[in-house]
């Protein structure tokens, strides 16, 4: 279930990243820091943060290419190529 909320916390940030660039400004934090505090009951906490980091940079990037066409380039993605 942590690994679960974990995961949640990190799709909650792609969308509070992606949301800016729509509503100039606005995000949705709180949903992302209650969750994430969820699954860091059960995950250590340095682990819990890298990988909702990892969710968050991942999912704005591929999402800012398909929704803006952001360029795709080997330098933006280097472990992907």
């Amino acid at each position: 279930m942590a690994w679960t909320l974990l995961a949640l916390a990190g799709l909650f940030e792609v969308v509070w990243a992606i949301s800016l660039k729509y509503t100039e400004g606005f995000s949705r934090l709180w949903p992302s820091v209650i969750t994430l505090a969820l699954a860091l009951k059960q995950i250590p906490v340095g682990t819990g943060y890298a990988v909702w980091t990892g969710i968050g940079a991942v999912g704005t990037a591929v999402l800012g290419i398909i929704l803006f066409q952001e360029p795709a380039t080997a330098a933006r993605m280097p472990a992907w190529g």
